[in-house]
């Protein structure tokens, strides 16, 4: 398999929310209408999913981030190679139990026959026992949205035991208990739902799988939930530390609060790392809706303060070795996530105690009073749902939803749900942000929305209350084009005096420019006139990062070619985020190269002249149009004499030395054959560089040394290491001749003894990794010439068995593999291998020894004295 990058939190199909799935960026190549790149390939895909928030922490299978093996055959390989290379890899590579893994089976369909080539595959084939294959109806996979790629599908469990089962004798996989664990999915992705409902053949079968990360980590270290396993041991020891400082008003110490405060405190990093920050809608509701909930929760076991800020740098330490992005953005994970804890912190003492007051009370829960938790101080409606239901109360939903209604705004603004809101009966607004950041506007419509995306024309909006106002004319950009909307405030009044409403997001829909906004003080009603002012700063470094934008696209086709096209961005302020097509990574000498022609350009101080014309005029003139653009008979054109003509509606500046400076931050892949590169401008590329200086004064320090000594004091030390190392190596083969030659007298030394004609080498070497033992194990072999070699030994905490079988004794039924199965488990472990060489893990460093002892008796009954 060609092994690939995986994709943002943040898909380039504007279809997807989030990227809940490693299949994402390769939907369009399973349903045949892209070409896939490779026939086979994989990824480790990170994805963040809230269908079942409130299940997270409480069952041990639910996560809201984490991340998927996957692998694809595009029309290659199909259901027999995936079904029984997986099993080779689980039950040889990895070593799990073949005893405790369950499969199941498309079947039992009202209309659909059952997938008896998966259950023959399993069955004979694989030779899973046929009471270990379960056939359930709900084995199918896809579409993603009401048309597309799908098929059955073949989930791969593990069995807890039955200590985390429901006690039902009907008890298998597909129950709702914690004792079946599924934690592999192999889709045969092999139809196409259309329309009407009706499946029809791709024109090439494909293979989709996907494994849990987090779910195989828990089984193979044999842990109750993942919160046990290494992957969030460091997290959870943060978490227990800031909880231990707290008057917890918990005194279970394994709290399910505590376990999703670490998974929310991941999830929260890596969205912020991708671009999402906390707000009212999209995306960015989705984030503040986590960080909220897990902060609740710990005010719940009395942490007052805001704590998640703590929480970050452990999670960045844990996963930055994978994802070095984490690293380099940690201080606008610290800012983000510290902005809005604090922000909420200051709400939670009014809102937790008033609603848990209600709740321990007991019976229903008035709707209006849950709505009113919710808009005062911010505590989610999911988080006041679970606290009621702990306590025996139940919130009145119904009357929940017609409080929002009649004061909410649209919570799924910014989502693919937008595109599907009514039609809005006044006139398109007059923009006139292109030349002013501040004009007069008559309100001509004020709009409540429901999260569905039903809206309601109102007659005013109040102080506190939030919605939509909609002027004749206006400077707010309305988001577009990838420029983000302007933010800013609405006055009326002599002075501003009488009405006051902060612009919380500006968007635009069929010409009609939306304000969301939120009403500080007096009340907005239709007719009344508004000073509408923007907010200038943060407008300035979006016409900074906007006209960036250009510079780079032109940059990166005079470098990487004129087969670079533009396929999204994003603008906000002095940061932008553009991605292209280009078939391979961008080297960093052609990263330099771009960053040197774009700030030449700036340097130049060019004039930016926009003008229009009709789009024939503009196709003359060599303008290019942008992805995600819809341009009419009159277009506006954005040139940078010499340098770049392209069709834009956005805000740019007037001369190109105002952007002042552009860096690059990152590269990276953003689907198949979509590269990604982001960068920051003007002060913000001042804080990114100082930053720089910053982290190389550190390492200079802490090499002892200053700036200007740093490579010596780095060449310095490679010299050390590379000493150390040459010690170490010798140490090593001092240590295997004196083990192998018997003569140290340790209690460890090796014993050779004969089973069935088969002579047998044991050894327990102690304090050893895995590549000392396969080393000590070849050693032993090469004077062997024939037999069979065990050795066994532990480092790190690790335990690790190494076995090879040699010359005739393969013939005579030694089998590394079958034995090292049966050692391992004497340790508590497990794996094998080969019939010539396997290798084995322990959990019970204090029986290693005893283990390897047991090989000869072990052999005794795999290799008979006829042999």
């Amino acid at each position: 398999h060609r092994i690939l990058p995986g994709i943002s939190l943040v898909p380039t199909d504007p279809s997807i929310f989030l990227t809940t799935a490693g299949v994402v960026p390769f939907q369009a190549m399973l349903e045949g209408r892209e070409p896939a790149p490779y026939p086979r390939i994989a990824t480790c895909q990170r994805c963040c999913r809230t269908t079942d928030l409130e299940s997270v922490g409480k069952f041990a299978r639910y996560h809201t981030f984490f991340e998927m093996l996957g692998n694809w055959s595009f029309g290659d390989y199909f259901k027999r190679e995936s079904l029984t290379w997986g099993w080779e890899f689980i039950s040889e590579v990895v070593g799990l139990d073949k005893e405790r893994i369950w499969a199941t089976v498309f079947g039992n369909h009202p209309e659909y026959p059952d997938d008896t080539e998966a259950y023959r595959i399993w069955t004979e084939e694989i030779g899973l026992p046929k009471e270990r294959v379960v056939t359930l109806a709900d084995n199918w996979w896809g579409p993603v949205l009401e048309t597309g790629a799908c098929g059955p599908d073949s989930e791969v469990y593990f069995d807890l035991g039955p200590e985390f089962g429901c006690g039902s004798p009907e008890c298998a996989p597909g129950c709702d208990c914690d004792r079946y664990l599924e934690f592999w999915n192999h889709v045969f992705t092999q139809f196409y739902k259309q329309p009407d409902g009706s499946f029809t053949p791709l024109a090439a079968k494909n293979i989709d799988t996907g494994m849990g990360l987090e779910r195989l980590t828990c089984v193979v270290q044999n842990k109750r939930h993942v919160y046990e396993t290494d992957l969030f041991a460091p997290i959870m020891a943060r978490v227990e530390e800031i909880l231990s400082r707290a008057s917890s008003t918990s005194g279970d110490p394994d709290d399910w609060r505590k376990r999703v405060i670490a998974d929310h405190a991941r999830a929260a990093s890596f969205m912020v790392m991708d671009g999402i920050y906390p707000a009212n809608v999209g995306r960015g509701y989705v984030l503040r809706r986590i960080i909220r909930r897990a902060s609740t929760f710990a005010y719940l076991l009395g942490v007052k303060e805001p704590f998640m800020r703590q929480i970050v740098p452990v999670v960045v330490e844990q996963m930055g070795a994978g994802y070095p992005e984490l690293r380099e953005k940690q201080s606008v994970i610290l800012d983000q996530i510290g902005k809005e804890e604090a922000q909420f912190s200051r709400t939670l003492d009014r809102g937790v105690p008033r609603f848990m007051e209600k709740a321990k009370a007991g019976g229903i829960i008035d709707g209006a009073f849950a709505w009113d938790v919710y808009a005062t101080s911010g505590v989610p409606f999911e988080v006041m749902k679970e606290l009621a239901e702990e306590c025996g109360a139940e919130i009145d939903e119904r009357g929940y939803g017609e409080a929002r209604d009649r004061h909410s705004i649209v919570s799924g603004k910014g989502s693919a749900d937008k595109s599907n809101a009514r039609a809005l009966d006044v006139a398109a607004t007059e923009f006139l942000g292109y030349d002013a950041t501040q004009a007069e506007g008559e309100v001509k419509l004020l709009i409540h929305a429901e999260e569905g995306g039903e809206e309601t024309d109102v007659d005013s909006l109040e102080a506190g209350e939030v919605g939509i106002v909609v002027l004749d004319r206006t400077p707010f950009y309305g988001e577009s084009g990838g420029q983000v909307g302007d933010l800013g405030r609405l006055l009326a009044g002599e002075g501003g005096v009488s009405g006051l409403a902060t612009v919380l997001d500006t968007t635009k829909r069929s010409g009609v420019f939306l304000h969301y906004v939120r009403v500080e003080q007096g009340r907005l009603h239709p007719g009344m006139r508004l000073q509408a002012e923007v907010d200038a700063e943060r407008r300035e470094a979006i016409r900074r990062a906007h006209t960036a934008t250009h510079l780079l696209h032109a940059a990166l086709r005079r470098v990487l070619g004129t087969h670079v096209v533009q396929r999204g961005s994003v603008v906000e302020g002095d940061r932008l985020r553009f991605d292209f097509a280009h078939g391979g990574a961008v080297t960093h000498e052609e990263l330099r190269r771009v960053e040197e022609i774009m700030n030449a350009e700036v340097l130049r101080d060019h004039a930016v002249q926009i003008s229009q014309h009709t789009q024939d005029e503009a196709r003359e003139m060599g303008a290019m149009m942008l992805f995600g653009e819809k341009y009419g008979e009159v277009v506006r054109v954005v040139n940078v004499p010499g340098y770049s003509v392209e069709l834009c509606g956005g805000i740019h500046v007037s001369r190109t030395g105002a952007i002042g400076l552009i860096k690059v931050t990152g590269e990276a892949s953003a689907a198949a054959g979509v590269r990604r590169i982001e960068c920051v401008t003007g002060a913000g590329a001042v804080t990114h560089v100082q930053a720089l200086e910053g982290r190389l004064r550190e390492v200079a320090g802490r090499l002892g040394g200053s700036d200007a000594q740093l490579f010596d004091r780095l060449d310095a030390r490679d010299k050390q290491v590379a000493d150390l190392e040459r010690q170490l190596a010798q140490a090593r083969q001092q240590l295997l001749e004196t083990r192998l030659s018997g003569s140290s007298g340790s209690a460890d030394s090796f014993q050779q003894t004969e089973v069935n004609g088969v002579t047998v080498i044991t050894e327990n070497a102690g304090n050893a990794d895995p590549d000392f033992l396969k080393t000590l194990v070849d050693r032993h072999a090469e004077r062997l010439r024939n037999g069979v070699v065990v050795a066994g030994g532990a480092a790190d905490g690790k335990g690790t068995f190494i076995a090879k079988v040699v010359g005739d004794a393969l013939g005579k039924g030694a089998h590394a593999g079958n034995l090292l199965r049966e050692v391992a488990k004497r340790a508590g472990g497990g794996g094998g291998g080969r019939p010539e060489f396997a290798q084995a893990g322990a959990k019970d460093l204090s029986k290693i020894g005893e283990a390897i002892s047991a090989v000869p008796e072990i052999l005794t009954g795999q290799i008979s004295p006829q042999a």
